[in-house]
């Protein structure tokens, strides 16, 4: 597709935070731009939307070539996450081309993530925590992906499932070398307390209101179901 000065924001930043795409600045007299275009429109077809091939008529658009310095062309330019990553200029023979685009498609796990956050942004939570669970079911040991998750239960009120994530984190991140774990470790400390504890207390005091009170809370809150016989202090008649 063909990029303006009005609406590259929308077609390469934006669009790059989905998937990356190749900027191909290129103009109608250029020789080598004649090689080069056809190559990238037939690896972008092969990619299936893994990426995105936009281009730029420098003749039409001089702006956008100053502004990326376009003075020799082809010249094509990477973007990924809403920021350029990479470049070359003239013409890659095919293989080097094929190696250079792979560098910057993602990964199944990382599209996942990617999706995830697109999500995220654009206020649905439920949406990005199921992304962000298939970057999980994907890749178990993605403790970035993981922290997306317990910020995202956090923010949705869902301590005990941020909990449970919390215990799957590999041991290097939970040594406190990570700044974003402290954070958000601070808040699961800070958080109400867990079911489990919750459960306890009545087991171990039925007459404390303030306890079962609060289990119940989070039970509809969460609607999540524990097992009977630690439910059961819940449900129990306590003068029975």
């Amino acid at each position: 597709m063909d990029t303006t000065p009005a609406t590259f924001e929308q077609d390469v930043i934006a669009a790059s935070t989905l998937a990356p795409v190749l900027v191909d600045f290129w103009a109608p007299w250029c020789g080598p731009c004649k090689t080069l275009g056809p190559m990238l429109e037939r690896l972008e077809a092969e990619g299936a939307g893994k990426w995105k091939l936009v281009k730029v008529n420098i003749d039409e658009n001089p702006e956008l070539a100053q502004h990326f310095q376009a003075r020799n062309i082809p010249h094509v330019v990477a973007f990924a996450d809403g920021r350029a990553v990479d470049q070359f200029i003239g013409v890659l023979p095919e293989g080097q081309l094929r190696e250079f685009i792979d560098k910057l498609v993602p990964d199944g796990a990382e599209a996942e993530r990617r999706a995830a956050h697109a999500a995220y942004a654009a206020g649905d939570t439920d949406l990005a925590i199921d992304h962000i669970k298939a970057t999980l079911a994907l890749d178990p040991g993605y403790d970035d992906a993981r922290l997306d998750l317990i910020e995202w239960l956090l923010a949705a009120g869902r301590t005990d499932e941020a909990r449970d994530e919390d215990k799957l984190l590999s041991p290097k991140t939970m040594q406190g070398i990570d700044a974003r774990y402290n954070v958000l470790k601070t808040e699961l400390d800070a958080a109400e307390p867990p079911a489990d504890a919750l459960i306890d207390a009545v087991n171990a005091n039925p007459d404390d209101l303030e306890a079962r009170f609060a289990l119940a809370n989070r039970r509809l809150i969460t609607g999540r179901d524990y097992n009977e016989r630690r439910a059961g202090a819940f449900v129990r008649d306590r003068d029975a």
